[in-house]
């Protein structure tokens, strides 16, 4: 078989076996098989460059970045759906339906996605536009960026048309928008607010390597064109499933408008089960010529309707705002309710987040206002009730002092929060950073707790991190009826905590945007805490990962006579503050390693720890800087295929090990 041959066989198995893993959940090969297929490909592709296809499924990884997307004209328009809210307004739709058709008519009912629509073309099989919606009638192409999103086929198969049109929903689910959260979180970044507009945001990405880290997933639901196989909606969907897209298995043909009620009710008990978000459901009329019949208005077709699912909301009034100092001194109002029942918990409080939501909601103590629960069951307030207003009401002044210390608040232009810059004497972030440095990631002084913290400080025996090294066996026996054995662990405990390694001191000081993974490379690149002192601004950005608002951070930490006089005393009692890097051999060096899956005779913990003793460094996730992938038992199918994606190496355990006893 020549290359050439080779090479299109190779393309077709894997968008085939692809489609089964992404689209049906039903692999029919190994991942090792799959990632066998993938790396013969990316080779031959390699070797024979004049047989290129953006469609390629080794082109999934994304490109570079580029100046913007071209608008492109929709051949249809995209409009907008009307919306019912009750049984009453789908009754009514159903009546002008009839009052224009005189005949017998199907529904198809659908799970209205919470995400981004897209409008996909193709020509002869091949993905050759993804248009947004804009304004209705033409939209950015951002095909680059759609080719990253591994449930969109790039290449279809069976019979289909030469040319058409097909509609869907851009969305991250909600166990993956946990799971990227997670991984913003322990790299200092900003938290994304929701699943919706994170799909949104990405899709707007100039930079689609980096679309390509973002877990998005497409349904699709609407198909379009001039030569498409049936001239019923749902029967075009089934032949759509066939050529590889994914639709949903939750859409439903219903008989009459009743079927249409009831299909709604059950979906709105179920909805909060569901692994993605949605806001309602989609109705429309089966048979395209009836559709056809029926028209549109100018804003939207006369033969499909939305209903809105209403949100879980509940009224109550607002007796107050309070104001919470957090750890970094970041100040967050905090709204005082009236209890109410809301989804099954009883609601007293709601987050405001910042002074500019305050003004936004307009909001005023004595205030009725609507609560509601978000996608992360976190309650929020989402309107106010102006016309429950009476002479009672008050208009909110957000604080310009510290609700603990009084200190003068200060609130960067770059920043939505207000800040006690008082970290040295105000309480809650006193004891905020005593949580966070005897954490299990920090000092792992378990015998330690928050409420044991708030019991030392109460009674004055702690005002700084320093002071947990003054405490002694007879300062503890008064709080407890037979507090022997507990005075005697915790003193045994913050003992223990002096043999911790440097990295984890140095994140235990609670230094902003200073996290796991920036520690350990200020660690191996300054070596100790007094180098890391001395350390400018320029040498602190001249270490690799190190970035502007990091550097600034550190500089102020340390320029600080109150952190600096702690550290000598931290010093004094015996922390370790120089970095002890325990590197065996150089035989890694260079290399960024991702251990995944389980081996019989290691730990994940222990393969770490052999990476960092030959002086490697281990990664969290796959990126373009990983050199390996060590690869156990039961690897992550996600993590293969990003691998082989971005043609990065894997090796098994005993490759492993041969490159460090080389």
């Amino acid at each position: 078989m020549s290359d050439k041959d080779r090479i299109h066989s190779l393309r077709k198995k894997i968008n085939y076996h692809n489609h089964l893993y992404y689209v049906n959940d039903s692999p029919e090969i190994s991942d090792f098989d799959f990632d066998n297929l993938l790396n013969e490909l990316i080779q031959l592709e390699e070797k024979n460059p004049q047989f290129f296809d953006i469609n390629s499924p080794t082109q999934r990884v994304g490109s570079s970045l580029i100046d913007g997307f071209e608008t492109i004209d929709h051949k249809y328009p995209m409009l907008s759906l009307g919306n019912t809210y009750s049984d009453q307004d789908l009754l009514d739709f159903d009546k002008r339906i009839k009052k224009l058709i005189n005949t017998d008519f199907e529904y198809v009912c659908e799970l209205k996605y919470d995400g981004v629509s897209i409008s996909l073309n193709y020509e002869n099989g091949k993905l050759i536009s993804a248009i947004t919606r804009g304004d209705g009638t033409k939209g950015d192409n951002v095909i680059s960026n759609v080719r990253t999103i591994k449930s969109i086929p790039l290449q279809l198969s069976g019979d289909f048309p030469s040319k058409f049109e097909i509609r869907g929903e851009i969305f991250i689910s909600l166990h993956d928008f946990k799971i990227l959260n997670k991984d913003r979180e322990l790299r200092n970044l900003e938290l994304f607010s929701n699943p919706r507009n994170t799909a949104s945001g990405s899709l707007k990405i100039l930079n689609s390597k980096e679309v390509a880290k973002r877990p998005l997933d497409c349904y699709l639901y609407h198909l379009l064109g001039d030569d498409i196989p049936s001239t019923k909606h749902y029967e075009n969907l089934q032949f759509a499933k066939k050529w590889g897209f994914k639709i949903s298995s939750d859409t439903k043909k219903c008989s009459d408008i009743n079927g249409v009620i009831e299909y709604v009710r059950n979906w709105d008990l179920k909805r909060d089960n569901l692994p993605f978000e949605i806001d309602g459901i989609v109705i429309k009329v089966n048979d395209i010529k009836i559709q056809e019949k029926l028209g549109f208005t100018a804003k939207s077709p006369r033969w499909a309707i939305s209903y809105k699912f209403k949100a879980l909301q509940a009224k109550t009034q607002l007796k107050g705002i309070t104001y919470q100092v957090g750890r970094t001194g970041a100040i967050t109002p905090v709204a005082d309710l009236d209890p109410v029942q809301l989804a099954g918990t009883v609601v007293k409080r709601a987050s405001l987040h910042n002074e500019d939501q305050i003004n936004k909601l307009g909001i005023q103590i004595n205030d009725f206002v609507f609560v509601e629960k978000g996608g992360e069951i976190i309650p929020k307030i989402v309107s106010v009730c102006i016309e429950d207003r009476d002479l009672f009401n008050i208009p909110v002044n957000f604080i310009e002092n510290c609700p603990e210390c009084n200190s003068r608040l200060v609130k960067h232009s770059d920043d939505a929060k207000h800040y006690c810059v008082n970290s040295a004497n105000c309480k809650p972030q006193i004891k905020g950073k005593f949580e966070h440095f005897i954490s299990k990631k920090a000092m792992n002084i378990e015998e330690l707790g928050p409420k044991t913290i708030d019991l030392l400080f109460k009674n004055n025996l702690i005002k700084d991190i320093s002071d947990l090294y003054t405490l002694n066996y007879n300062d503890l026996l008064p709080f407890k009826k037979d507090g022997k054995k507990w005075a005697q662990n915790l003193i045994e405990g913050i003992e223990k905590s002096k043999h911790i390694p440097f990295e984890k001191v140095l994140f235990g000081l609670g230094i902003r945007y200073v996290g796991e993974t920036v520690s350990m490379i200020l660690c191996k690149n300054l070596n100790n805490v007094d180098n890391i002192i001395a350390a400018s601004i320029e040498d602190l950005l001249n270490i690799d990962e190190i970035g502007d608002r990091i550097a600034e951070s550190v500089k102020s930490f340390f320029n600080s006579s109150e952190n600096l006089l702690m550290i000598d005393k931290l010093k004094s009692f015996g922390l370790n503050f120089n970095y002890q890097s325990n590197v065996l051999s150089n035989k890694l060096a260079g290399h960024n390693i991702v251990i995944s899956g389980k081996f019989e005779d290691y730990s994940r913990d222990e393969l770490k720890k052999i990476v960092e003793k030959h002086d490697g460094k281990n990664l969290s996730s796959i990126s373009k800087k990983t050199t390996y992938v060590l690869a156990g038992d039961n690897i992550g199918p996600s993590k293969l295929k990003k691998a082989n994606l971005l043609n990065i190496e894997i090796i098994n355990i005993n490759q492993f090990l041969e490159i460090i006893n080389s």
